[in-house]
């Protein structure tokens, strides 16, 4: 399905993608097209498998979307979060049982939740409505990030001196780290990547930074997409519903599968082809999409 540009659309087009007039004579696409129930499979296989990778799952997503000349909507940029419930539960499944049983981890994810969680209520408005969508600030968010990932791992990561077990994670530690994912509301910038580097930065273990990162992510996500469904859930149709099921459906079994291959890759690799995968991806999306 799809839908022509008219002049006064191509105009907004034209200013919500930043394209200069030049550029814009050449790249204005003759017609966008409207969600289907195989782009939205398509955006959950992204999501899947980019959300607990340093690499920025919003950022691909939104590049995705201009990719497939997606019609820009409200629904849209709201699917853009809220598939990120599947990947949730992804992690429900896998870690489940390790905080059923801990008395701490829970209070410590609770405590790095908290400065994320200020943040996003008081700057919700204009990461929606000025960030998401945004192709120039995604990649150049992406493009910096993959230069802080590399130095990061190249001259500033300290030697671990903590026990390689979650519940040894201190309140410190877990604000500490909280702080720092709320840069990634800039999308681009990557949830996991941010909190990892907090937690490397904070002393701790590579295993036990990543899996904190992936808990973190539970009440990162349910607040983001509830706080979403609940201001703009109203306004979706049943076909917006649906293709939100198949997006989220579709990023839970992509998530089980990236998580268990991610702590794999961790065990003999280090963060630097993900640093360099963003630095050159950056530019070539840059090409295509700009």
């Amino acid at each position: 399905m799809y839908l022509k540009i008219a002049s006064g659309a191509a105009e907004r087009w034209r200013a919500d993608n930043g394209l200069a007039p030049a550029l814009y004579a050449k790249r204005v696409p003759e017609m966008i097209f409207l969600m289907t129930p195989l782009s939205a499979l398509l955006l959950g296989l992204i999501e899947g498998f980019t959300e607990f990778l340093p690499i920025s799952s919003t950022g691909h997503l939104i590049i995705a979307e201009k990719l497939l000349s997606l019609h820009s909507s409200p629904f849209v940029t709201s699917f853009t979060i809220a598939i990120q419930i599947g990947a949730i539960l992804a992690v429900f499944v896998l870690y489940g049982q390790k905080l059923l049983v801990s008395r701490i981890l829970p209070l410590r994810i609770f405590a790095a939740f908290i400065p994320t969680a200020i943040c996003g209520t008081i700057l919700y408005g204009v990461v929606k409505n000025l960030f998401l969508g945004n192709s120039t600030i995604t990649l150049a968010a992406m493009f910096l990030g993959g230069i802080v990932l590399l130095l990061f791992e190249l001259f500033l990561l300290p030697q671990a001196h903590y026990p390689n077990s979650l519940d040894t994670i201190t309140y410190r530690q877990a604000i500490g780290i909280g702080l720092i994912q709320s840069f990634a509301m800039v999308p681009g910038v990557s949830r996991s990547a941010a909190s990892i580097i907090g937690g490397l930065s904070l002393g701790l273990p590579r295993k036990t930074a990543v899996e904190f990162s992936f808990l973190l992510a539970i009440p990162t996500m349910v607040a983001a997409t509830s706080l979403d469904l609940v201001k703009s859930g109203a306004a979706f149709s049943r076909n917006d519903w649906f293709l939100l099921v198949v997006g989220a459906i579709t990023a839970f079994f992509t998530a089980l599968a990236a998580i268990r291959w991610f702590l794999r890759f961790l065990q003999c690799h280090t963060f630097i082809p993900f640093a360099l995968y963003r630095i050159l991806a950056a530019p070539v999306f840059w090409w295509f999409l700009l």
